[in-house]
């Protein structure tokens, strides 16, 4: 690890010589302001937000299993943001940032969320005027994972494939998840899962489908692969237990021990390692006509600190190296990342569990994702991407798989997995087509939005404090804002009724009641509901 570096401040605008100190090792004390609310730094850690007493979090080598970026920004228009990972804490009505690698800027000109956000995107993580494929927000996705796991086989895909279509569901993207290769690192359909797999792609085409297939950093060790790569010197290689070895002196592939067992890993570092890793996914979409990937993995707890690469790196830039490779490919999906915001990378939220607590997760957790800049962002799959939470059970929550798909509708994508016309009633199967239905009614809207956030950077999904500021809405996570028209408020808790928060204006609601903000109203919200509020006058 490299020495921590003095950290220099840069101050903007009317900074208050008050409002923040320095010491010797380079800790930073900002003083909050009344009423001051910060958010930032790690996606997955959005329910947490605005962030309280006591809270920490050190970005080195944690990425929290989720996106994440050196950024914090507050409600008063204040922003910090470094090149390189820190390490901060609230405390006392102060946020101190400490084991900084880098330069802080702290910057308070702005007066508000947005303006901090637009100020800072602009100059740290501008829009790089791309999309990722559009057909991520104009059609549907479905991931085989839940129904399959590590099951994956062409019977089982095709079945579910036309599931799809004889439901009533339309085509779009599907993505083939885990285990459809022979080992880590061999990219080819194994024969006994995939007799034909040319043919499979053939009729996933024919019936309307772009298919994308999961891929990993990871590669099987004591495979033909394997040494053939350690032959090249393009895998990540042992330091063993020689913390100065460089890459010249290191020859022995490091063993990661990851969810899935233990692997050797790719050095993105490395020239040789970009080039053999493009090679492998052009092939495929020459041999099998895959239209794209869906890159898992890379986080940061996956470079460990005995590893040596090819370019000196912290783990936080071996992650960020795996999000720069997916701009190769217009259809992608990732779900760890750094300091990405502004690509045309599609991200998704860490698997979810079936359970009313990460439901209630989807909202603070995508705002916070645009925040960030990671605008072309997935809420997961409905009714939860995290297959351990369905072991064991007879029967699922119908309500969660609703809620879930209504909360997903209106973000700028929607993605299945579990089938919901296997594990619904008439009733709550009835409820979800509703749902897709209005996604398709808004979906000009949504993908103008995201057209636009390319352009300008600014999120699709929003906050209230961002849309209205400083009309006491910093904590409200159970509401948001697609663009600043039309404002979503789902049921995201085991019922039929919600209290719902009108910022100033005047509001027509999905049921054509008008209401005038500000105020608060409890609403009912029936099983086949999702509540969409239309601002439409100041």
């Amino acid at each position: 690890m490299r020495s921590l570096l003095i950290a220099s401040i840069i101050f903007f605008a009317s900074i208050a010589s008050k409002a923040q100190a320095i010491t010797n090792d380079g800790t930073q004390t900002i003083f909050l302001k009344q009423g001051e609310a910060w958010f930032g730094a790690a996606v997955n850690e959005g329910d947490k937000m605005p962030f309280t007493e006591g809270y920490t979090l050190n970005l080195y080598a944690d990425n929290r299993g989720n996106q994440s970026a050196p950024f914090l920004l507050s409600s008063k228009g204040r922003f910090i943001w470094s090149e390189d990972p820190f390490e901060f804490i609230f405390r006392s009505n102060q946020l101190i940032i400490s084991k900084t690698y880098g330069k802080i800027i702290i910057d308070s000109s702005s007066r508000t969320l947005r303006e901090a956000f637009q100020k800072a995107s602009k100059q740290f993580f501008p829009a790089s005027g791309k999309l990722p494929d559009s057909l991520l927000f104009l059609r549907l996705q479905y991931n085989t994972w839940i129904e399959l796991t590590y099951n994956q086989n062409q019977v089982d895909i095709l079945k579910y494939a036309h599931s799809i279509i004889d439901n009533g569901f339309p085509a779009g993207v599907l993505m083939i998840d885990d285990n459809w290769m022979p080992y880590y690192g061999n990219f080819s359909f194994r024969k006994d899962k995939f007799p034909d797999a040319e043919a499979m792609m053939e009729e996933l085409h024919a019936l309307g489908f772009k298919v994308m297939v999961w891929v990993c950093p990871f590669i099987s060790p004591d495979t033909e692969v394997f040494r053939e790569l350690t032959g090249k010197k393009i895998l990540l290689l042992d330091n063993e237990n020689n913390p100065g070895a460089t890459w010249q002196q290191a020859q022995k592939p490091v063993i990661i021990n990851w969810w899935n067992g233990y692997s050797a890993e790719l050095d993105f570092t490395n020239p040789g390692a970009v080039t053999w890793y493009r090679s492998q996914l052009d092939s495929m979409q020459s041999k099998y006509k895959v239209d794209g990937f869906k890159f898992d993995a890379g986080d940061m707890e996956y470079y460990p600190l005995n590893a040596v690469s090819f370019r000196k790196a912290t783990p936080n830039e071996q992650c960020k190296l795996w999000g720069t490779f997916g701009n190769y490919f217009s259809l992608n999906e990732y779900w760890a990342m750094w300091k990405r915001g502004g690509e045309p990378l599609a991200e998704r939220l860490r698997d979810k569990e079936h359970n009313w607590r990460d439901v209630q997760k989807l909202i603070p957790d995508i705002i916070t994702s645009g925040l960030l800049g990671y605008q072309f962002t997935c809420p997961d799959m409905i009714g939860g991407g995290e297959y351990g939470s369905f072991i064991g059970r007879d029967k699922l929550d119908q309500d969660i798989v609703v809620r879930s798909a209504q909360t997903s509708a209106l973000m700028p994508m929607m993605q299945f997995s579990v089938a919901p016309w296997r594990v619904l009633d008439s009733v709550h199967l009835d409820a979800v087509k509703k749902a897709v239905n209005t996604r398709m009614q808004f979906t000009a809207y949504i993908y103008k939005l995201i057209r636009e956030s390319a352009i300008s950077g600014e999120p699709v999904v929003r906050s209230l404090e961002y849309v209205f500021p400083n009309q006491g809405f910093e904590k409200i996570k159970d509401q948001f804002m697609l663009g600043d028209k039309l404002m979503i408020t789902p049921m995201v808790d085991k019922g039929y009724s919600r209290k719902v928060v009108f910022p100033r204006g005047i509001w027509k609601g999905d049921d054509g009641k008008i209401v005038h903000g500000p105020a608060s109203a409890e609403i009912k919200v029936p099983v086949e509901r999702l509540p969409v509020f239309e601002f439409i006058q100041k």
